[in-house]
């Protein structure tokens, strides 16, 4: 009896299986790393080669060598925003100008007519106690009070009139900017752009009406010295500016200087 030969058994499909495939070939061992061959040396004389180009340098870090350094960044002022370096001091001159196209100075008359009656007023309220005195017999008691009374008011008076007619011009204007007064009485005079006026606007203080200049940036009065700086931060507080000129006690009328300060300013600045 044959016995057949030995079937392998069939798959799932009934298809026979698949004998095992080849072992594969032995892998390689890995070498090491070969080093990329060296550059060519320079021949004397001949260009230098240009160097590799580094990674860019950070904001803020030390400069690598042969590297420019990144700009230094400004220090951030508060809220985050770059401070701005200070503006140059204001020109700054003992008396206006008066070649000036519009120029304002102060009215003597105006000065003698307002402090005259002030002065008139005062020394009726103060002559009735003393006609009591009068009255009384003490005559002599009486007549030194007159006196001393009339010798200081008329003092007052005298000085104020004084430094108010020497002091020249207190405003002027032009197309390139303004003169004003950095005090009220005998203070220095300082040439202001337009561009750096903010805006010009008028306040009231008890009997006088004031033309008032703020600027965009106040460190352009830092030379004006320790005396002015003391009475700018004064007036500061009344009038939001220490640049103030009379408008009562001027020459011209309010209406005219404030329309030769808006034409000249020809809408640079906000003028009220």
């Amino acid at each position: 009896m044959t016995v057949p030969p030995h079937q392998p058994p069939p798959t799932s499909g009934g298809w026979p299986q698949q004998p095992p495939a080849p072992p594969a070939w032995p892998q390689q061992p890995v070498g090491p790393v070969q080093p990329a061959p060296p550059a060519w040396p320079q021949q004397p004389g001949g260009p230098a080669q240009p160097a590799p180009p580094a990674w860019p340098q950070q904001p803020g870090g030390p400069a690598q060598p042969g590297q420019h350094a990144w700009p230094q960044q400004q220090p951030a002022g508060p809220g985050g925003w770059q401070q701005q370096p200070p503006p140059a001091p204001a020109p700054v001159v003992k008396r206006i100008p008066e070649d000036q196209p519009f120029v304002v100075r102060p009215s003597g008359r105006k000065h003698l007519l307002f402090f005259g009656g002030l002065m008139a007023f005062a020394l009726l309220i103060g002559a009735c106690p003393l006609g009591l005195m009068a009255m009384a017999g003490s005559f002599d008691m009486a007549a030194i009070g007159i006196g001393i009374f009339l010798v200081t008011f008329g003092g007052l008076f005298g000085l104020q009139y004084w430094m108010v007619a020497s002091g020249g011009p207190v405003l002027a204007v032009g197309p390139a900017g303004m003169w004003i007064k950095t005090r009220p009485t005998r203070g220095q005079a300082i040439w202001l752009p337009w561009e750096a006026v903010e805006q010009v606007y008028r306040r009231r203080w008890t009997f006088n009406k004031y033309v008032c200049v703020k600027l965009r940036d106040p460190r352009m009065l830092g030379n004006l010295g320790a005396y002015t700086a003391v009475d700018s931060s004064m007036m500061q507080g009344v009038f939001g500016t220490g640049l103030t000129a009379t408008v009562n006690f001027a020459d011209r009328p309010e209406a005219e200087i404030m329309q030769a300060i808006g034409h000249f300013s020809a809408g640079r600045c906000p003028v009220s």
